[in-house]
């Protein structure tokens, strides 16, 4: 699922290189770590948070398939 995220993020943003994705391994929640350049935050984000909150939607229903929950914390 990381890969995932930093697919499309670095599609997002104008600064793909500077995008970084850490995991967080939980025993039923993995936290995803989103680090993007503070210029692209606003991309990311989106207008009223609907971007960010749509990336997360995704994330929560791929990791139910597996039976886990997911997270995504944003950070500059």
């Amino acid at each position: 699922m990381k890969e995932f995220v930093e697919y499309v993020v670095k599609h997002l943003v104008d600064h793909p290189d500077q995008v970084r994705v850490s995991e967080v391994f939980g025993e039923t929640t993995t936290v995803y770590e989103l680090r993007v350049a503070q210029r692209d935050m606003g991309k990311v984000i989106g207008k009223n948070g609907r971007t960010a909150q749509a990336i997360r939607v995704l994330l929560n229903a791929i990791a139910r398939k597996s039976g886990k929950h997911a997270t995504l914390e944003i950070l500059e």
